[in-house]
């Protein structure tokens, strides 16, 4: 039993090194890794910081080569936009089921576009705004779920309500030769035309309006009673709308909050808006200053959901009605073209003479700068005349440099 007993512990000391040695490798393999997972993270986190600077200098780029050119892409800008519309025109009663296509497409092109030209004006918070959040909702819909009869609902109310009532109460304006104005008009204006095609002129929804062998589904979306009709056109979007505000009040006003006021520049919808009101002191401004300074951006999204709320209650009508939809469509058409010409006639004059003032205001004060350098030097009297004649001749060819600079 004893030499037993010692060959069973001399076979032990070997396993339970084999298992101490192994273990330590597992271990080591453990830290190897982690260390490896730790540097890539660095490496990519290096490589996204850099990419975005990149990315930030190139914008600045761009959009100051396109100030350099401002009148020639004006110019561009109204031939393109006025070819441009009065195309979108003839396919809208050519082809209306292809309306979505060319929204889709002016989405995708025009607003990295923006961005980028945001980015270097410091505008760049306004792509958080609440009709970015549905254009980008309209696009999934249109190329993911075309035939979702709620989804469609849905994006209707967005499109129908708070979009298309901030074209008329905001007071875009369609202006061609301007490229940031037509963007905005369109922005608000096309998705309530492509859905507004979708729901009455699109040859797709008349087939399923009547399926073959059936007359009972008499529309499409298909309502199938007013508690439906309200919760997809209203709820809805109603909670769809508070996740936007709460994810907006959570990047703007919290985690992004030290950069916004490091930087006063920088400009968010709330600044903007706040800053015009004042300089106003309209309505709005002393609406929103009903509860104290203090509370401003409280009753400024509080304003925002009323708004909300309103324009989305309404859609439910123009949904039901044909010729209520059609009157709005042209109410909303008129509405910025008034104001793109009121704009052209009224503001666009206004700045030219700002822009004119500037650039005289660059001028001269190179000239009194000049004439004031002169005034500064003394005037020398005989007793004070140079003795040697190089030393009036540098005086001379000094005082000549200066008016020359």
């Amino acid at each position: 039993m004893s030499n037993g007993d010692e060959s069973m512990e001399e076979y032990a000391e070997p396993v339970e090194e084999a298992n101490g040695h192994s273990f330590y490798r597992v271990k080591q393999r453990i830290k190897d890794r982690s260390k490896k997972v730790a540097q890539t993270k660095e490496i990519l986190s290096k490589q996204a910081v850099q990419t975005k600077e990149i990315l930030s200098k190139q914008a600045v780029k761009i959009a100051k080569q396109a100030e350099e050119h401002e009148k020639f892409i004006n110019k561009v800008t109204h031939l393109v936009g006025v070819l441009g519309f009065g195309g979108f025109c003839f396919l809208l009663g050519a082809r209306p089921q292809d309306t979505r296509y060319v929204y889709c497409l002016f989405c995708v092109i025009f607003v990295p576009l923006r961005w980028i030209y945001y980015r270097y004006k410091k505008w760049h918070y306004y792509l958080l705004d609440f009709c970015y959040y549905a254009n980008t909702i309209f696009l999934v819909d249109l190329l993911l779920y075309p035939r979702n009869e709620k989804f469609f609902m849905v994006c209707f109310s967005f499109a129908e309500g708070p979009l298309a009532w901030a074209l008329i109460v905001w007071r875009c304006s369609l202006v061609f030769s301007s490229l940031d104005k037509l963007v905005s008009v369109l922005i608000h204006l096309l998705p309530g035309l492509v859905f507004f095609t979708i729901r009455w002129w699109d040859p797709m929804t008349f087939a399923a309006m009547h399926p073959e062998g059936s007359s009972a589904r008499a529309s499409w979306p298909y309502v199938e009673s007013k508690t439906y009709l309200w919760t997809w056109l209203f709820l809805v979007p109603l909670v769809a709308y508070s996740l936007w505000q709460a994810l907006y009040f959570l990047i703007v006003n919290v985690l992004r909050r030290q950069r916004l006021l490091r930087d006063p520049e920088v400009m968010t919808s709330y600044r903007e808006l706040s800053k015009k009101a004042q300089k106003a002191n309209n309505m709005w401004w002393r609406l929103s200053g009903l509860l104290g300074d203090q509370n401003r951006l409280f009753m400024y999204i509080l304003l925002q959901a009323i708004f909300t709320v309103a324009t989305m209650a309404l859609t439910v009508p123009i949904f039901l009605s044909y010729e209520l939809h059609v009157i709005f469509q042209i109410l909303k058409v008129c509405t910025s073209v008034w104001n793109g010409g009121s704009f052209l006639l009224e503001v666009m004059p206004r700045q030219v003479i700002l822009k004119e003032k500037k650039k005289k205001a660059v001028v001269e004060p190179t000239d009194t700068q000049v004439e004031q350098t002169l005034a500064v030097q003394p005037t020398k009297t005989q007793l004070d005349q140079p003795l040697d004649h190089d030393a009036a001749a540098s005086t001379s060819v000094e005082a000549s440099q200066t008016c020359q600079s």
